[in-house]
């Protein structure tokens, strides 16, 4: 029923993730790599993924000696688990 959606509707909760990838992923590398993990969260009852890709950007520090990488941001809504 509507009212029963709607009360399934208020429970969810939004959430962010920042994904950061090494620099040496393309950009047909990121889809799959990013289509997958939204596969993967897919099985834990997440609804509303949204994915938007921030770019190459150079890190503050380096990391493992890389100096840039791929931002990547999901939005996601799920029920908390507690």
């Amino acid at each position: 029923t509507i009212e029963s959606k709607l009360i399934y509707m208020s429970l969810l909760r939004k959430y962010e993730i920042m994904i950061l990838l090494t620099e040496e992923f393309n950009d047909s590398e990121l889809k799959t790599w990013v289509f997958n993990y939204a596969k993967t969260l897919r099985k834990f009852s997440v609804c509303d993924i949204s994915v938007i890709s921030r770019g190459k950007h150079n890190l503050a520090y380096s990391i493992d000696e890389k100096l840039k990488g791929n931002y990547i941001q999901l939005n996601f809504s799920s029920m908390p688990k507690y």
